[in-house]
């Protein structure tokens, strides 16, 4: 299957004013307090009648003396983020227009308060994301103007990288396996003339044994690979290095999971995507590290030759890896993966994963858990994250739990029950980092799925700390 559309974003700009212009007002309610008085007295009734009030959430079109819709009132609240009135006003402006006038209707947008525009722009954008490729879009999408003199480079950025995350995770296993990753990286690497190389057949067992042995089960069409993007080659820049689990469907392997808890495991290659998304954002904001991107792509499938409960692997470090639950598949392809990360000298790796309903127990769907073996990067990634109303929590790595890891038969086991998986798991891939490498490591444990449907957050594939983890790379190389 063609991967071209997962980069395909929803048309929610113009760069030409329509037939008919409607003016979006965006207002704190103390922007709104200084607006209103200014305005004549038919229009302050009908506002007084919504009873808006520039409340978070609250929406009001006001009409001139015809009954022609000729603004849209947004309510930002007193300390708006991203997701506040902007991310709605799409939806409201659907339901409030017929196809026919959206279709010649383009909307202006002044802010009265203290909020940047350019998030506002954002979140007008993430507001309009429908994922279309299986079925079309009910309603036509409102357009906001932006004049050509308005440079949005960077929100552009921020747009198609949350676009492709999402889109991949909301496209089916059947149509998003582990070649289709190794496609949309390639797309990727050559739109940013970046490098790319795959290891695959043969070479997989061989250098990464443990991503062989959760994928060996799957289909050869659907076969393990590692892939791997490099881009930069200024030596005396820092290297950068990104690793996203791809485990593009999940049945838990022979230890099978529940069919409530399988429905959804589609999503199992969020990590990939939100590492695709940041490599992403790296490039296209050009900012000054050597890249590598490192993806683990694998199905965790049932066959005859799946991996089993108490095999044991040599990973690619080395240390030998009891299987005690072929659910915990994730760790395993990641260890291998930042076994890999560590040997390129970097700086820094972030992994992204979703690996663990503990980290959801702890901490809910929008708050991913994360790990650290530096202090200051904890402090950061408590501080940092939120100030772009994208928060991550740290937890600790608490090294007294190295010894649940322990084997009998081997250096470690991949998984030691609950509760406290998310603190073990993440202790287990910090062995493959190793005690001796400088690099400095962020562990995410994020989940990559909205339950329920939010404005700019549609039910389904969902970023959870891209951007905040991209805040974090701009304050330590920017």
């Amino acid at each position: 299957m063609n991967t071209s559309f997962l980069f395909d974003i929803a048309p929610s700009f113009t760069r030409e004013v329509r037939d008919n212009s409607v003016e979006i007002h965006a207002f704190t309610p103390h922007g709104f307090t200084e607006w209103v008085i200014e305005q004549p007295d038919f229009c302050q009734a009908q506002i007084r009648q919504n009873g808006f009030a520039g409340k978070s959430g609250e929406y009001a079109a006001v009409h001139d003396k015809n009954g022609t819709i000729t603004e849209i009132l947004v309510g930002l609240g007193d300390a708006p983020s991203l997701y506040d009135g902007l991310a709605g006003a799409p939806a409201y402006i659907q339901k409030t227009f017929s196809d026919a006038l959206l279709d010649e209707t383009s909307f202006s947008l002044d802010i009265y308060g203290n909020f940047p525009r350019q998030t506002a722009i954002l979140g007008w954008a993430l507001g309009c994301y429908n994922f279309t490729q299986y079925k079309k879009p009910a309603r036509p999408t409102p357009q906001l103007y932006l004049p050509e003199t308005e440079d949005i480079t960077r929100t552009k950025a921020f747009i198609r990288a949350i676009t492709l995350l999402r889109n991949m995770v909301n496209t089916p296993a059947n149509d998003l396996g582990p070649a289709q990753i190794e496609m949309v990286a390639s797309e990727l690497a050559a739109v940013h003339k970046a490098k790319i190389k795959v290891v695959k057949g043969s070479a997989i067992e061989k250098e990464f044994p443990l991503v062989n042995a959760v994928g060996q089960a799957a289909t050869k069409e659907r076969g393990p690979r590692l892939i791997d993007i490099s881009w930069g080659s200024n030596k005396d820049l820092p290297v950068l290095a990104i690793v996203g689990k791809g485990v593009c469907f999940d049945t838990g392997g022979l230890d099978l999971k529940p069919s409530q808890f399988m429905r959804f495991m589609k999503k199992d290659m969020g990590g990939a995507a939100h590492a695709l998304a940041l490599a992403d954002l790296v490039m296209a904001l050009n900012l000054p590290v050597n890249l590598r991107v490192i993806i683990p792509a694998v199905e965790n499938a049932v066959g005859a030759n799946s991996f089993r409960p108490g095999d044991v692997f040599t990973s690619r470090k080395g240390l030998t890896v009891e299987n005690t639950d072929t659910d915990a598949e994730g760790r395993l392809i990641l260890a291998d993966a930042l076994a890999y990360a560590a040997e390129q000298a970097p700086d820094l790796i972030i992994d992204f994963a979703t690996l663990t309903g503990s980290a959801r127990a702890a901490l809910g769907m929008d708050i991913p858990a994360t790990f650290t073996n530096n202090a200051e990067l904890e402090d950061h990634l408590r501080s940092i994250p939120k100030s772009v109303h994208d928060p991550l929590w740290p937890m600790p790595l608490h090294r007294d739990y190295r010894s649940i890891l322990k084997s009998d038969i081997a250096d470690l086991v991949n998984h030691a029950g609950v509760p406290g998986d998310l603190m073990y798991s993440a202790i287990f891939l910090e062995h493959f980092i190793g005690d001796d490498n400088p690099a400095k490591w962020i562990h995410v444990d994020c989940f990559a799925w909205e339950q329920s449907g939010r404005p700019g957050r549609p039910k389904g594939g969902k970023d959870t700390g891209l951007r905040g983890i991209f805040a974090l790379l701009e304050k330590l190389y920017a």
